[in-house]
Order: C-alpha cells, then structure tokens, then sequence
C-alpha cells in the first residue's frame, strides 16, 4: 500500500521570520545590476582612455566580463520562474543554479586574467594620470556599490555569487581610489598591481567557495547535512513511523529543497487514523520550508517496490 503525501511550501510565512517577496523581485535586482554594470562600463573604457591608465581599460574589459554574465544570469533568472510544464515538470527553477554555475566560472577566469596582467606589473609600473583615476574611482564605487547593495537583499545562490562580481568590482575601484590618491603625493606606481593582486585573491578564494556549492546542488548533493539530519529525527521521533528508508533530500536552486523518502508504518490505521497521521507529519515538516515534499507509505510486512526494482536491475 503506498501513497503520496504533497507538503506545500510555507518559505515565506511570518511565522517563520521571513518577509514575502514577490517572485519577480530576484529578476529585478538582477536586471538593475545589469544596466548599471552595463553603463559604467563603457564610461570605464572611455574613462582608461583618456586617463592613459593600463589599471582601469583592464577594469573595463573585467567589468565587459561581468556585464556579460549578468545578463546571461538575468535571462536565466527570468526563465526560472516560469511555470512547470511536461517537460520541466518541477519549473525552470535550475536554470538560475546553471546561471550560478557560469557565473562563477566566468568570474574565475577573470580574477585569473586579472592576476596575470597585476604580476608582470610589478616589475614594470606604469604612471598613470592621478586626478583622471580618483574621479573615476569615486564614480566606480558609487555605482558598484549602490549595484552591490540592491542584490545582497537576494537570497538565492545565483544572486549571491553575482554579488560577488560587484563586491569585486567595488573593492577595485577601493583600491584604484586609494592609488590614486597616494599617486597625487608620491611617486609610487607599484601599488596599483599590489593592491589588485590582494582583493582578486580575496574574492578569489569566497567566490570558489560559492562555485563549490553550485557544483555540488547541481550534482543533487544533499544541501545541507544538517537540515537532513533534523528532518529525519523529526519524522523517526513519529510513534507511528517504524523505519524510513529511501531518504532523498535535494535542492532545486540551493533555495528551494525537494524531499522525497518512504516511510514504513507500524500497524493499519483506519481512514481517521489515516487522516490524522498525514496532518501530523505535514506538521513536523513545516518549519523546513521545503517545496516539494514526496512521502510514500509502507507497512511492516510489505515488500519496498524500490528495493524489487533495483534488485531487479
């Protein structure tokens, strides 16, 4: 005897300390991102022209990079949150994992590029134009980080390793800010690769972090072992719940989990016991926020169609 039990998502209830936000807000962050990223950076290429600065045109051509990727992750993102349909039966919530996964990967190509222009500088500086860097450099902190300030309200893992490439991006133009001032006193070029070398390694080592996860969601990892764990001890703690087996816990985007698991029961219940048992353990799993919740029911002495099937194969 088996049966499927739906639980439905309850992410954005009060109760739980979470504000509701519309669907669309993710999108949203992510297209202002892009139109500011978009803007600054042809100003950036006019900007390391005039300047005759090496340090900003290769700015420019990193922020080009990240311009792209944040429209490839904005197109992703919108796509994810269209409907489920036959062929995408759980929504299009991966393709914003798949916009993580380029991202990440576009922004550690560009750190790498990024260090392989700092460390031949350091055996030759270039004396840029001083004034020209801190005005820029002021315009490049206002804007990236006004940019990195609307998407750290985001929660998914798309928008946190996009806000990675503005943090990037502000802690450059820190840098490009604070050269520019020694620069206006001293003549000392060879801050500028220095300082460059110490942030992209930095962002460096968090973004792979973020990349690591990506990865791991996307391969259906657990995503996180703690919340498997309490979701178990939950359902074990059921008097009612002898074993439990086939215990698949997974994410859809790194924000919103999937749970699927077969429960074996301990004796036959009738309909209001029946009733009764799927209300309790719609309960226990609430406070988890998952958003799609697959149960399937076993008693004692029923053989598990799953562990036939494998057997079989």
């Amino acid at each position: 005897m088996s049966d499927n039990l739906r639980h439905q998502s309850t992410r954005h209830s009060p109760s739980h300390g979470h504000n509701h936000i519309p669907k669309d807000m993710s999108s949203n962050r992510i297209g202002w991102a892009f139109i500011l990223n978009f803007c600054f950076t042809i100003i950036e290429f006019i900007g390391g022209w005039l300047t005759n600065s090496t340090a900003i045109m290769a700015d420019a051509v990193h922020d080009l990079g990240d311009t792209l990727s944040i429209g490839l992750a904005w197109g992703l993102n919108k796509l994810s949150k269209k409907n489920s349909n036959k062929t995408f039966s759980y929504g299009y919530h991966r393709f914003s994992l798949l916009g993580a996964l380029i991202n990440g990967v576009v922004l550690v190509a560009g750190s790498i590029w990024v260090l392989t222009m700092s460390f031949p500088r350091l055996l030759s500086p270039v004396m840029p134009d001083a004034q020209g860097m801190l005005l820029l450099a002021i315009l490049g902190v206002i804007v990236n980080g006004y940019a990195a300030y609307k998407l750290s309200e985001g929660k998914t893992l798309n928008e946190r390793i996009l806000n990675w490439h503005l943090i990037e991006d502000v802690l450059g133009w820190v840098a490009v800010l604070i050269v520019a001032i020694v620069l206006m006193f001293i003549d000392f070029p060879i801050l500028d690769p220095i300082l460059s070398i110490g942030f992209t390694l930095f962002i460096l080592f968090n973004v792979i972090k973020n990349l690591r996860t990506a990865i791991q969601l996307f391969l259906q990892a657990t995503p996180e072992q703690g919340l498997q764990d309490s979701i178990k001890t939950q359902l074990s703690a059921l008097k009612f719940i002898d074993e439990i087996h086939h215990f698949h816990l997974w994410s859809l985007d790194g924000e919103r989990h999937v749970l699927t698991a077969h429960l074996v029961l301990s004796h036959y219940f009738d309909q209001q016991e029946y009733i009764a048992m799927k209300n309790e353990i719609s309960s226990r799993l609430r406070p988890f926020n998952l958003e799609h919740t697959t149960l399937e029911f076993e008693f004692v002495d029923e053989i598990c169609r799953d562990s036939i099937d494998s057997t079989l194969g």
